[in-house]
């Protein structure tokens, strides 16, 4: 089927940000206790991971992620963004996104404003997928996309939580993503599936148990189990290739011509698996785990936005992204024909 320029969507550009400096798996090491769990593959630590500084919101962050954007695209394109799609890993106030305070802050007055949660690591896709039905419908001709992961330097740095495991693995990191109504780097598919079976299963846990807004001693971190631990490795595994092979089946290309896959990185295996399971080699899998550990709902636009900057994504190539979200509630894929950064 064609489609016009007018019709046509297309991921126009991406820009990242990365707080502080690199911070060493040493960091983890002198703070690091007996735990159960540390020996499972899903917490074997990054060599290094960026956090977020004390006093930096969600908001301080996208703002200085949108510099590549305002710096190649123009202030007039950012503040004049008819759609704002936002994801925040640990919203700094209780109750609402980050949504209206970014608006504000990028000097933007959007028809939509559009926080979502559900969409996890894989948030990217999701946001991606609502802008291009808001565009292809009407409600305007521009969408900002941005994504912020600011849970590593606050929630699993807390001077409990840190002694586990689980903490040494996750890495802080924003992107914001340009889309538009052009033919510039076409969104060729997307997928997007929700399996509501599996929501609630990644949980904040606390000794003694309460609920995430009441008071109580003892800091709170997920509830990681070996038992859950094993499902989500299963449901992962499974899942972002389901997606990104659907994707593959609808625009009618290979699995083994994808010239690049960006997935979110939870860890090694998780990436190992994806390539072997669509047949690429690793030199077309983006992978900076061992730079940023997992970046959650931020890995997807940050590996893309690496690929592009270094080279390894040229004007022409198609890239596809895929992820899943929290114990596999969520998956989704996308491909973009890259038509490179003027």
């Amino acid at each position: 089927m064609s489609t016009t320029r007018e019709t046509t969507v297309s991921l126009t550009d991406v820009s990242t940000y990365l707080p502080g400096e690199p911070i060493g798996a040493d960091y983890y090491a002198q703070f690091a206790e007996s735990d159960d769990l540390r020996d499972n593959i899903m917490f074997r630590a990054p060599a290094f991971r960026h956090h977020v500084a004390p006093d930096e919101t969600a908001i301080d962050m996208i703002e200085r992620a949108t510099r590549g954007l305002i710096e190649r695209n123009g202030e007039d394109v950012i503040e004049g963004a008819d759609v704002l799609i936002t994801h925040t890993q640990a919203p700094d106030l209780p109750f609402y996104g980050a949504g209206g305070g970014i608006a504000h802050r990028l000097g933007m007055r959007p028809s939509w404003v559009l926080d979502l949660h559900n969409g996890g690591c894989a948030a990217f896709v999701l946001a991606l997928n609502v802008a291009r039905q808001l565009l292809t419908s009407g409600a305007g001709h521009t969408a900002l996309i941005a994504v912020a992961q600011n849970a590593a330097g606050q929630v699993f740095d807390q001077p409990g939580v840190r002694r586990k495991a689980q903490a040494a693995v996750p890495g802080d990191g924003a992107a914001v993503g340009l889309v538009t109504l052009s033919d510039e780097s076409p969104i060729l598919g997307i997928e997007c599936r929700t399996y509501g079976e599996y929501h609630g299963e990644m949980t904040l846990t606390a000794e003694p148990h309460r609920k995430w807004w009441a008071a109580g001693p003892g800091e709170m971190s997920i509830g990681f189990t070996e038992s859950k631990i094993t499902k989500v490795l299963a449901r992962g595994n499974r899942q972002v290739p389901e997606v990104a092979l659907a994707v593959c089946d609808r625009i009618g290309l290979p699995a083994k011509d994808i010239d690049l896959l960006v997935t979110n990185q939870p860890n090694r295996a998780f990436l190992r698996n994806w390539r072997e399971a669509l047949e690429l080699p690793k030199e077309r899998h983006r992978d900076t785990f061992d730079e940023c550990g997992n970046l959650f709902g931020a890995g997807i636009p940050i590996n893309l936005d690496r690929a592009i900057s270094d080279g390894q994504l040229e004007a022409g190539d198609v890239v596809m992204m895929a992820g899943f979200a929290h114990a596999g509630d969520f998956a989704g894929a996308a491909a973009v024909r890259w038509g490179g950064r003027g």
